[in-house]
């Protein structure tokens, strides 16, 4: 998809993604993307362009696969966009061989993040219930950084128990327990300072600023419940499984956020 094509005229034709990240307007969605998920009317104020041109560069993306839209669990008639990093990596990639195969070769040695330089950061994840999605965040990134930040997660309106689905998943899959963890309230953590503050659900998106410092740095996963997912009645265990990569693939591209401030001079 992502591969460089001969023009009708003789000449190499700049690789798709080159293409569509080029424009100005596109750049610009991509890179306010890549620091959360957001709504048309929010794109539309940052950017300062009109909506209709937003929502055709939007379309672009779209199309071209580096963006992704979910509905709303908050609000229905709203869709939250969020940028898809792994296949803008593959694209880019692909897009790089155009140029020399070197720059596709992998560079053995040396990982996507400096996991050691990661550290002295406090994170809080939120979601409604603080039984499923923030706990599992709050589990694998606890995970990956050994204990070397400071993570928690908690919940609007908590359950009495984490989703034993949750519990389940985090165990069997990534080999974490998490089984004598209690869910937490949001409300309790009002005034207390954190770095990074990541909601996880629409509906508690509208709720959370209103209990942390102004001075934390706010991203927004769009991720819906895996309880609740397509509506059943039960939950379906897979649902649990697709959750936890998505989020565990999010929490990759977190470290490498924190690793490159980190490097910063």
């Amino acid at each position: 998809m992502y591969d460089a094509r001969m023009a009708d005229t003789g000449q190499l034709a700049l690789p798709h993604f080159m293409r569509l990240a080029a424009h100005p307007v596109r750049w610009r969605v991509l890179t306010e993307l890549a620091r959360s998920d957001l709504r048309v009317r929010e794109l539309v104020a940052m950017i300062r362009e009109p909506q209709n041109l937003v929502s055709y560069h939007l379309r672009l993306l779209r199309e071209g696969g580096l963006v992704t839209a979910r509905r709303s669990t908050a609000d229905a008639r709203d869709s939250y966009y969020r940028l898809d990093v792994e296949r803008c990596a593959d694209a880019f990639r692909s897009s790089g061989s155009a140029i020399h195969p070197a720059l596709l070769a992998p560079r053995t040695g040396r990982p996507l993040f400096d996991l050691p330089r990661v550290s002295g950061v406090s994170v809080l994840f939120a979601c409604t219930g603080n039984s499923a999605r923030s706990p599992i965040a709050e589990a694998l990134l606890r995970n990956r950084t050994n204990g070397r930040l400071e993570v928690i997660s908690a919940g609007s309106h908590p359950k009495s128990r984490l989703h034993p689905f949750a519990v389940r998943v985090l165990d069997e899959q990534y080999g974490i327990d998490v089984a004598d963890q209690r869910p937490r309230q949001l409300g309790a953590l009002a005034g207390r300072r954190f770095d990074y503050v990541i909601t996880l659900c629409d509906k508690v998106r509208e709720v959370c600023p209103d209990v942390v410092d102004n001075r934390t740095c706010r991203a927004h996963w769009s991720i819906p419940d895996p309880a609740a997912a397509g509506g059943r009645d039960q939950p379906d265990y897979d649902e649990f499984v697709r959750t936890a990569a998505e989020i565990d693939a999010r929490v990759h591209q977190l470290l490498a956020t924190l690793a490159a401030k980190e490097a910063q001079p």
